[in-house]
């Protein structure tokens, strides 16, 4: 009798949603009760000695391929989540965040209505799957921008000196004005080429940020954090310049 009635207990956890939200981090878990395996491995062992077992045993005992398939991917994917996140630079948290709450929208049905008992938990998890597919190259396409295209080139500015003093070597005031001259020449034309590239670079990585589908209605990124981000790369090419 007591065995049966924990059977009872477990099949009301297949009831419970498939997804929780830590109250103090805001993490996404896998909301199952560990004790439903545990239910499944003792229905198998009576089952071999010939005891009769209850039909909440059966019930999960029939959905045991199911439920481990679909535990696993859930972990995988809140798992995969908290690593994308984790890819976020610093300065594009902010600018970013629809594109994470679109996200979040995506995994509520799951802390909402989606049951361990629902018909429609494939398809659920194939959308996850496709949202965080989908959220991870934005992701890496903005990083690649932002330190192959930006960084790198900001850094070549910051290196690039407008006088140059060669060692060892003596030459008259007007050789060094000549001198200086063409040297100051090439390395202008290479700094409006590193600032157009630089400029090219913004322009793409906002267009990245801005072009992303949202299929929530909430997703829409702010001009003013836009504007914040272009204007925190003009101020770090001016900051180059000096």
């Amino acid at each position: 009798n007591t065995w049966c009635q924990s059977s009872d207990q477990a099949k009301t956890g297949l009831l419970a949603t498939l997804i929780v939200r830590h109250p103090d981090n805001g993490k996404f878990y896998v909301n199952f009760d560990p004790k439903i395996f545990e239910l499944i491995r003792e229905a198998k062992c009576l089952e071999r000695m010939g005891f009769s077992i209850p039909e909440s045993a059966r019930i999960a005992l029939m959905q045991e391929d199911k439920l481990k398939t679909f535990h696993r991917k859930l972990e995988w994917a809140l798992k995969e989540y908290d690593r994308i996140k984790s890819q976020v630079l610093p300065l594009t948290a902010e600018v970013l965040k629809p594109h994470f709450k679109d996200m979040d929208w995506k995994i509520r049905p799951g802390m909402r209505t989606l049951t361990w008992t629902s018909l429609n938990i494939e398809p659920y998890i194939d959308h996850l799957f496709a949202g965080l597919k989908k959220l991870q190259e934005l992701i890496s396409v903005m990083n690649d921008i932002i330190n192959n295209r930006i960084d790198y080139n900001i850094k070549l500015v910051t290196k690039t000196l407008l006088v140059d003093l060669p060692e060892n070597s003596s030459f008259t005031v007007s050789d060094f004005v000549v001198m200086q001259q063409s040297h100051i020449s090439a390395k202008s034309r290479f700094l409006q080429g590193k600032n157009m590239e630089i400029e090219k670079a913004v322009e793409d990585l906002i267009h990245q940020i801005a072009s992303y589908h949202f299929e929530s209605q909430t997703g829409i990124v702010s001009d003013d954090d836009i504007a914040n981000l272009r204007n925190h790369y003009n101020r770090s090419v001016y900051q180059a310049l000096l």
